[in-house]
C-alpha cells in the first residue's frame, strides 16, 4: 500500500466517456461488455454499501489491451453502482505511475485499478486479471509451440484473438471479474 498522495494523477485522467470516445482497437469489445453486464442482486448490496466510503479510482489502461476490453468496463460499472469516480490514464505515458505498480515486480501488465480513499491515498490495488482468467490464459499459452518455432507469432496472435472474443462474450467471465474485485473491496 503506497502512503503516496495520487490526486494528481487523478486529476490528470480521462473520464470514461473521454477514454471511450478515444479508442481505436477495442471499442466494440468493450461497449459490448459494458452494456450487457448485469449485476446479482447481492452485488447491487455490496457496491450501495461501497460508496459510503467516497472513494476514487485511477486506471491504468490502454485501447489495444484485450484484458482492459473486458476489465475496464465490469469496474466501470461497480465504479457507477459505488460512486466511485474513475479517471483513466494511458500507460505508455505515465510509466512514472504505472512502475509503481508492475506485476510481480517486473511487468507492465495492464489494467491496474488503483482505489484511492477520500483523502487521494491507496486504498486498494486490483489487476491486471481475475484468477480464474489468469488460469484461463496460462492455459492456453501452454498449447503455443515454442518460441522459436516458425508458427509461433501466428499462433500466438490467434490465441489472443481467440482469447479476447472468449473474454469479452462469455458472461461467466465477466462473473470471475466481478467476484475478484468484490474480495479485493472487502479486505
Amino acid at each position: 500500500m503506497s502512503n503516496v498522495n495520487q490526486s494528481s494523477w487523478f486529476e490528470k485522467g480521462m473520464t470514461f466517456e473521454q477514454y471511450r470516445d478515444s479508442m481505436n482497437v477495442n471499442k466494440q469489445e468493450l461497449s459490448r461488455v459494458y452494456e450487457q453486464l448485469t449485476f446479482s442482486e447481492e452485488d447491487l448490496a455490496f457496491w450501495k454499501d461501497l460508496s459510503a466510503r467516497n472513494w476514487k479510482g485511477i486506471v491504468l489502461t490502454a485501447d489495444w489491451c484485450g484484458d482492459a476490453a473486458l476489465c475496464v468496463p465490469v469496474i466501470q460499472r461497480i465504479a457507477e453502482e459505488s460512486n466511485i469516480e474513475l479517471r483513466f490514464l494511458i500507460r505508455d505515458e505515465n510509466l512514472e505511475l504505472m512502475d509503481q505498480y508492475l506485476t510481480n515486480g517486473t511487468a507492465r501488465a495492464i489494467p491496474i485499478f488503483v482505489f484511492l480513499d477520500q483523502d487521494g491515498y491507496e486504498a486498494c490495488v486490483w489487476g491486471p486479471r481475475s484468477p480464474e482468467v489468469q488460469e484461463m490464459i496460462t492455459t492456453a499459452r501452454a498449447t503455443l509451440p515454442a518460441t522459436d518455432a516458425p508458427d509461433f507469432e501466428e499462433k500466438q496472435k490467434q490465441l489472443y484473438r481467440t482469447f479476447k472474443e472468449t473474454i469479452t462474450t462469455d458472461p461467466a467471465v465477466w462473473r470471475t471479474v466481478i467476484e475478484s474485485v468484490k474480495a479485493r473491496l472487502k479486505a
